[in-house]
């Protein structure tokens, strides 16, 4: 991701480029110096790995596709829908996990606050399902 004082423009990559420790497919879009965005997408009928970040905020937007999100913060619990247009935030420290519907994968783009500092960020957590992918 890219941080710059001048002006950024890049196209979506068309094959992802890294593995998020969720074990989501990752496509790195830009960053600034408060935040990085990226592309994710999880394959129909998979399950990812559940983990809280230590540091960052996310903000999610569904670009494509159908799942669940659950996340957990405290005694607050909840699962939502993931469908297109759908916006959800993740504070830091909230312990989350998603799933793709058995039909489509779901695809999303993120929002991270402040830059996403690698992969130590994610801690692992007992989820709501079982995932179906490693890392």
């Amino acid at each position: 991701m890219t941080e710059s004082s001048s002006f950024a423009t890049i196209k979506l990559p068309p094959d992802a480029i890294e593995i998020a420790p969720d074990g989501s497919a990752v496509r790195p879009l830009l960053g600034l110096a408060g935040g990085t965005m990226a592309h994710f997408e999880l394959a129909a009928g998979a399950t990812s790995r559940a983990l809280a970040h230590r540091t960052v905020d996310e903000v999610w937007f569904v670009l494509s596709g159908r799942g669940e999100l659950w996340r957990k913060r405290g005694v607050h619990e909840e699962v939502i829908l993931l469908e297109p247009d759908v916006c959800a935030t993740l504070p830091r420290g909230t312990q989350f996990q998603f799933r793709a519907s058995s039909v489509e994968a779901v695809k999303i783009v993120a929002v991270t606050i402040p830059r996403w500092p690698g992969d130590d960020e994610a801690e692992f957590v007992t989820g709501h399902w079982p995932p179906s992918i490693s890392r």
